[in-house]
């Protein structure tokens, strides 16, 4: 599947990608400091590129969903620069696995991206992406769509208040990151004003 939207295109993963990941997982790390670092930082120190090799290989082998749960990221010119995602979280804005919902649970899809290569941030290419990522799922039928980050994550609330995103919750002091606490934010997405966005 491949979605074009002004200077970005968004595709499925190919097994060329796996060496740009890689890359981005022992070379060019910057995104780690802003995508979760207390979980991604850790992440890194232990990151073994010949099991990861293996489990992207293994996954590229198995159907995709019908509707996706990420894409990758490309410039118009063919550059593989990061990846949308997404996944569910329920009404107290957990993380939950759709294996693992309540019956009768409603879950929420909430929508996350990464730009690895930090030459290309603050150029438009993220706004560009996570709003044609939203687009999507609003066409594949979701009506509320959220994201999540932390405070000190300035550049991904900047975006997210661009896009139509309203913070809906804050969980003070949640995160601690290079020794500062910083409140978890949650963020709804105004439609109105999404769609305003999207006219624009």
């Amino acid at each position: 599947m491949k979605i074009e939207y002004k200077n970005i295109v968004l595709r499925d993963m190919t097994e060329a990608d796996i060496e740009d990941d890689i890359r981005w997982n022992t070379i060019e790390t910057d995104w780690a400091h802003w995508d979760a670092p207390w979980e991604s930082e850790p992440e890194l120190l232990t990151f073994d590129a010949e099991k990861y090799r293996k489990k992207e290989l293994e996954n590229l082998a198995k159907p995709l969903d019908a509707v996706r749960w990420g894409f990758e990221i490309d410039t118009k010119e063919g550059i593989h620069i990061g990846a949308v995602n997404s996944y569910m979280i329920n009404f107290a804005y957990e993380w939950t696995p759709l294996n693992r919902a309540k019956p009768g649970e409603r879950l929420f899809r909430t929508v996350g991206i990464d730009i690895c290569e930090s030459t290309l941030c603050g150029k438009g290419l993220g706004t560009s992406a996570l709003a044609a990522f939203i687009r999507y799922y609003i066409e594949n039928g979701e009506t509320e769509i959220f994201t999540q980050t932390w405070s000190g994550n300035a550049r991904m609330v900047k975006l997210a208040e661009k896009l139509g995103f309203e913070v809906c919750d804050r969980e003070v002091n949640l995160r601690r990151v290079r020794g500062k606490d910083y409140d978890g934010l949650t963020f709804r997405l105004n439609m109105e004003k999404f769609a305003e966005f999207l006219g624009r």
